[in-house]
């Protein structure tokens, strides 16, 4: 590899070529782009991908229920190590260099962090966001989504740096799951305290289970409802008190107390209006998993009124989620078997293979992994 300076920018010659599996619709097979060459303005960055995971988003895009801009190279789950940087000084969130061999994880978008809404603390919901796995393929921004060996990161973007023993099926799952699930426990504490608490989380995939084990280790009693046996065995082992049929009323386990925390991370209609139903006097209720269409639920308007909730909506999340979710992976969420939730890793060139297996729903994430073979 080499870079050849040009001013303001940074001309980066890859040999071998970047390659990236590109999205062109439901139906249609990847298929492989070749990059030889990024381009890096000041205050970017080019990572190479260690390893990236399928979120469920992802499914929904391959299998045509979310619309998107193809074609583009899908993969927003991600961990991987700096290779080359633009001019100019690259840092992280907490305000540390970046500096080239570093293992980091970044966030799933960018953001300019000068309109008004990025003034008002919603960076993910930026006039200008680019969103990694979400954009179009473009001439000089080919390489915007995990499913690829390298990711072109643009200014803006929210980066950390691991550490080098944390296993990469543990830290991919950072850039989107991992911290929304820190996300919606912090719009919780805004509310209420999660010490002491009795928290209902529906729905056990990656958010709803990394939801349990931080809610376990702030000190709150968690109840998990899912459908699907295994999961809720899985979820008792990240620290759940108990886990029910949806069918089961949460209110039976713990009868002498009222739940005051709900995250609702399924996305399921009948989940959202059962969150509503259970959640106590001043309680408060967060919804995470409602972003895909799905037919629109009843409120009681006078429960809410009457019973004092809280009803907050949780999309991405802000940069200082992802540090706080990184640091809690580095301390407390190492005494969790995370990295058993990718239960299989494809190779990079075995991507629609690796997509269908994610949509069955075997395993909470499948893995994508340009060295593997």
């Amino acid at each position: 590899m080499s870079v050849l300076p040009i001013p303001h920018e940074r001309v980066v010659d890859l040999v071998p070529a970047a390659q990236a599996r590109v999205f062109l619709g439901p139906g249609h097979a990847h298929e492989t782009l070749a990059v030889p060459r990024v381009v890096l303005t000041p205050g970017e960055a080019l990572v190479a991908v260690e390893l990236a995971t399928i979120c469920g988003s992802d499914v929904h895009t391959a299998e045509g229920h979310r619309a998107a801009p193809a074609p583009l190279v899908l993969g927003h789950e991600y961990v991987g190590r700096v290779v080359a940087l633009g001019d100019g000084p690259v840092r992280t969130v907490d305000d540390r260099p970046v500096n080239l061999g570093d293992r980091v994880v970044w966030s799933i978008l960018a953001a300019c962090s000068r309109c008004d809404r990025c003034e008002r603390g919603l960076p993910q919901k930026c006039r200008s966001i680019l969103k990694y796995g979400h954009e179009r393929v473009v001439d000089r921004a080919e390489l915007r989504g995990g499913f690829a060996t390298h990711v072109h990161l643009r200014t803006g973007t929210a980066i950390v740096r691991v550490d080098e023993d944390l296993p990469a099926e543990v830290l991919a799952p950072l850039a989107c799951g991992t911290a929304t699930a820190f996300a919606a426990l912090a719009a919780a504490e805004g509310a209420t305290p999660l010490a002491g608490a009795t928290v209902l989380v529906t729905g056990a995939g990656l958010i709803g289970l990394t939801a349990t084990a931080i809610a376990r280790d702030r000190g709150a009693r968690v109840i998990v409802s899912d459908p699907d046996p295994r999961r809720r065995d899985r979820a008792v082992r990240f620290g759940a008190h108990a886990a029910i049929d949806p069918a089961q009323d949460p209110r039976e386990i713990l009868p002498q107390t009222e739940i005051t925390v709900v995250v609702e991370a399924s996305g399921a209609p009948a989940a959202v209006t059962s969150a509503l139903a259970v959640a106590g006097v001043g309680a408060v209720v967060v919804l995470v998993g409602s972003v895909f269409p799905a037919p629109p639920v009843a409120l009681d308007a006078e429960r809410v009124v009457r019973n004092l909730l809280t009803v907050r909506g949780v999309h991405n999340y802000g940069p200082d989620h992802l540090v706080a979710s990184s640091r809690w992976l580095h301390g407390d969420g190492r005494e969790h078997p995370l990295a058993e939730l990718v239960g299989a890793t494809y190779p990079l060139s075995q991507l629609d293979d690796a997509l269908r297996v994610a949509s069955t729903g075997a395993h909470v994430r499948v893995g994508v992994s340009p060295s593997a073979r």
